[in-house]
């Protein structure tokens, strides 16, 4: 009788490759919408917009700040949420859709009007970030409920990971082709017809997700009872492998965030490649994308600690090699595609190993339920806070080393700046946050104790 109800539980919980699919469409808008962002909304705050450089720091570090704060907010009003028709999750990614994608096309809008120009991108860009937290925090947390068994997720996760780098690369190549090497005012029209095509994938993607995925309700025991705020807090930042596993993802997210933000520029003007830079960004995402089913057969075969040391250090090579020799235009696509294994892997683990954290919990805590998405928005709370800090610092680095709005060159000093931006720097956070990762408890053996042990909870 246990056999066959274990065997019965296994197939319940086993996911169609369909299933999947949706699960990681869903995922698409948020990389999608953050790669224009993050490799584009820098220089176009600089170069289109023409914002004096300590303006368009204080809109990417006031936007970021902001976004980080809604993060544990939405994850907390998401944990009380009730149950619907279509689920718990579900309801918050479908209302926050349209306001998202109304919000994000007018960030690409240039003003007719020069003054108070900051207030516009900065209103509308704290309102798409408050939009984009209600749909990923939900789809983040969503992970926990598509399945109960940690195989499934993993792989789901995987699944989720490739459409997302690919979703990467399309934002890239959507705002980066569409836009390409034009004159100041074909430039503004471009974000714009950019920014409309981004919004339909977004509402395509939204659309799949709800339709293709059901949500699975959780049972929850008469004994659990709702949370405050600050006890759910408490009871997040006081389980040591969470902490552990945040803090050590925040430096090595830190040191791909700044490598992001400055690679345009980087490419720009220190490399001379102003015509290629749309073409090197998209070797590294493709590079990430085809990669990601390499380091998922890793982390099964070798599991997911080994695999972070081995996918954040392969970078390291890289980013030095960059910044060493004379440019080169083909040594530079050679370093952008083995730079994308890295990435693969920076875009997977964290995903990858949080579902463990989670269950991790519910081990230790087998009375307290339906706080999972407080574990994700605290994670992406401290990730989305580091990089409003990093692009801050990356845009008052560009003021104070002497950046020219609008120029073809720039002088050496930002030159330096860019390069210390996209390698010492990344190099030591990666260093910092693999000597973290270490003391990081969750092993296989332990990963497979929490899996039998919470399949006699349930």
């Amino acid at each position: 009788i246990i056999k066959r109800h274990t065997t019965s539980n296994i197939l319940l919980n086993r996911l169609s490759v369909w299933s999947k699919l949706c699960y990681a469409i869903g995922g698409a808008p948020y990389q999608i919408t953050g790669s224009a962002l993050g490799f584009f909304l820098q220089i176009y705050l600089l170069d289109v917009a023409q914002l004096d450089p300590s303006h368009a720091s204080i809109i990417l570090f006031v936007g970021r700040a902001w976004d980080a704060i809604t993060d544990p907010t939405v994850g907390f009003l998401v944990s009380r949420s009730r149950w619907t028709g279509i689920g718990r999750m579900m309801p918050w990614i479908l209302f926050s859709t349209p306001f998202a994608v109304m919000t994000y096309f007018l960030i690409w809008y240039v003003p007719p009007f020069e003054q108070g120009k900051i207030y516009w991108y900065l209103i509308f860009y704290c309102l798409f970030q408050s939009m984009q937290t209600c749909f990923h925090v939900p789809y983040s947390a969503l992970t926990m409920f598509i399945s109960k068994d940690q195989k499934e997720r993993d792989s789901a996760t995987a699944y989720r990971m490739m459409v997302e780098v690919l979703g990467t690369v399309l934002g890239t190549a959507i705002q980066g082709q569409i836009v390409g090497d034009v004159t100041l005012d074909e430039t503004k029209q471009a974000y714009l017809i950019a920014s409309g095509v981004i919004c339909i994938i977004y509402i395509l993607c939204a659309i799949i997700l709800v339709l293709g995925v059901k949500e699975q309700e959780e049972t929850i025991r008469k004994n659990s009872m709702p949370l405050t705020f600050r006890q759910g807090l408490w009871l997040v930042m006081s389980h040591g492998p969470y902490i552990k596993l945040v803090i050590g993802f925040l430096f090595t997210s830190l040191a791909f965030m700044l490598l992001e933000g400055n690679f345009a520029l980087f490419i720009t003007y220190a490399l001379g490649h102003r015509k290629d830079f749309q073409n090197i960004l998209l070797v590294i995402m493709l590079s990430g994308a085809l990669t990601i089913p390499l380091w998922q057969w890793f982390l099964t075969r070798y599991g997911k600690k080994k695999a972070v040391y081995f996918g954040m250090t392969w970078a390291i090579p890289f980013m030095i090699l960059i910044i060493s020799v004379k440019s080169n235009l083909i040594i530079s696509y050679l370093v952008s595609m083995a730079a994308g294994v890295s990435v693969a892997a920076a875009f997977l683990l964290p995903w990858s190993m949080l579902p463990d954290v989670v269950d991790d919990f519910k081990v230790r805590n087998p009375d307290i339920h339906g706080h999972e998405a407080l574990f994700y928005s605290y994670y992406v709370f401290f990730i989305k806070f580091a990089s409003g800090v990093s692009l801050g610092i990356s845009t008052l680095s560009m003021k104070f080393a002497g950046y020219v709005t609008g120029s073809c060159s720039q002088p050496e000093a930002v030159i330096l700046t860019l390069k210390v931006l996209v390698s010492p720097v990344p190099v030591v956070l990666i260093v910092v946050g693999l000597l973290i990762l270490r003391t990081y408890p969750i092993d296989e053996d332990r990963r497979q104790g929490n899996r039998k042990l919470l399949q006699e909870l349930l």
